[in-house]
């Protein structure tokens, strides 16, 4: 099974501002950046004017390392210092389970594993040491 783990940056609608910081700073590549207006529309969840600038999920690249960025949706809250999260990718969905079964032990689910536009199955907990992760399921490269 191959995993890889992402540091995960959540901004406060600051984001695409923080990946040009980086780009001039560090010499970051972006590899990939798409907004909320850019994902598919749900009619149930019309998207709010305010929400549609920021950054839905963002990757760039630093040497041979790589960062993930996205923005809070308008109204989410967010607390400066806690904005960073560790996205665990694999592109097994049994081992995706596996790895959202065993760090939501004794934690807090704030997305369940499922389903979703951008992957067979994607999930969010805050473990039992108060450490937030995403669980990602990607395409076998």
């Amino acid at each position: 099974m191959g995993v890889q783990v992402f540091p995960y940056l959540v901004m406060d609608g600051n984001a695409g501002e923080a990946i040009n910081f980086y780009k001039e700073a560090l010499g970051a590549e972006v590899l990939y950046s798409q907004t909320f207006a850019e994902s598919p529309e749900d009619p149930e969840f019309p998207l709010p004017e305010e929400a549609k600038d920021r950054i839905m999920h963002a990757t760039i690249k630093i040497g041979e390392s790589e960062i993930m960025f996205s923005d809070t949706f308008p109204g989410q809250p967010h607390s400066t210092g806690s904005q960073v999260t560790l996205c665990i990718t694999t592109s097994d969905a049994e081992a995706s389970q596996k790895l959202f079964d065993g760090l939501q032990q004794e934690g807090e689910v704030t997305m369940p594993l499922q389903k979703t536009f951008f992957s067979p199955l994607y999930g969010s907990v805050i473990d039992k040491f108060g450490v937030s992760f995403q669980i990602y399921t990607g395409e076998e490269k």
